[in-house]
């Protein structure tokens, strides 16, 4: 229906030709604009009612004090279903040093958090299909659990900033919770208020770059240079386009989607996607705030070459 309501105001009323480049540019925008925006709307609602006793204090009381191999998996899969962006990652790794979660654990939550979410892997799946969603997030999952275990190796205690550990938290109560389906639903109402309000421009910059990719970029030069030729720097070119641009995994799903639809292949398609949502230069300057430069470019680093591995072996097995 949303093909259907697009070709409705771009070729019969605006007019345009399916075979132009206008066309086609407005056709994929405002098809994906009122997909998207209607996947969202339904999923966060959904998961808002299913996530209204979460909470930060409550994701810090479910890691702390597991054994390491647990705990990961716990941060790892709690960074996947939990709304927490990068604008949350000051307070979290605050509250997670706190806790006695270890550095490495709270790397790997910080790497999955907005890389991975219920969200994207709804809107994976619903434009490009379920293999494409399984694939992001095993890849994710494996760099969020490497990428923390590497910097635990490091050491990255020294790094962080002294004030960091002295702040003491404590144990606040947390607020009581009204249990009922009035307050399940006001909860989930605010969720998609929020949530929607903080990243709809970013979604909508997102199908614009798509859309614009869609129609204008001549599908013989994306598979020329990001088609699956031997190409083996357009991974990491990828990684490095996608590092200053700014999106959440939401955002970036419609230039992925226009990139495939162009020829560009998977792996590199999903280096781009990974490295826009999870190492992207405004998340590394809010870390900046409670991990020193020595850390962070290491932090950079290491999923800078997880995402180009990621990309050069999806590229060999697809």
């Amino acid at each position: 229906m949303f093909d259907w309501f697009a070709s409705l105001i771009v070729y019969q009323t605006l007019g345009l030709s399916e075979d132009s480049a206008w066309g086609s540019a407005l056709h994929f925008f405002v098809m994906d604009t009122t997909l998207i925006f209607f996947l969202l709307v339904v999923v966060i609602y959904v998961m808002g009612l299913l996530r209204a006793l979460m909470s930060p204090e409550r994701v810090r009381a479910y890691v702390r004090g597991k054994p390491p191999w647990l705990a990961r998996t716990l941060a790892i899969t709690l960074g996947g279903v939990t709304p927490f962006c990068s604008c949350s990652s000051v307070p979290l790794f605050i509250g997670f040093v706190e806790a006695g979660v270890p550095l490495g654990v709270t790397f790997s939550f910080l790497i999955a958090s907005p890389m991975i979410n219920e969200i994207a892997v709804v809107l994976l799946a619903g434009i490009l299909g379920w293999e494409m969603a399984l694939m992001y997030v095993a890849a994710g999952v494996v760099v969020a659990w490497v990428g923390g275990i590497v910097m635990q190796a490091f050491r990255p205690e020294r790094w962080v900033e002294d004030y960091v550990w002295k702040i003491q938290m404590g144990e606040s109560q947390p607020a009581p919770v009204d249990k009922s389906w009035r307050g399940r639903n006001r909860f989930a109402i605010a969720e998609v208020k929020e949530i929607v309000g903080r990243i709809w421009k970013w979604v909508v910059i997102g199908i614009a770059v798509g859309a614009a990719f869609h129609g204008f970029v001549p599908g013989d030069w994306v598979t020329t240079y990001l088609g699956e030729q031997g190409n083996w720097w357009a991974v990491p070119g990828a990684v490095l386009i996608g590092i200053p641009l700014y999106a959440n995994a939401t955002g970036i799903i419609p230039v992925a989607e226009a990139m495939l639809g162009k020829g560009a292949a998977v792996g590199t398609t999903l280096a781009f996607m990974m490295s826009v949502a999870a190492l992207s230069l405004p998340e590394l300057l809010i870390l900046r705030k409670v991990i020193r430069w020595p850390g962070l470019a290491l932090f950079a680093g290491v999923l800078a070459v997880a995402f180009v591995l990621v990309g050069w072996s999806f590229n060999l097995l697809t």
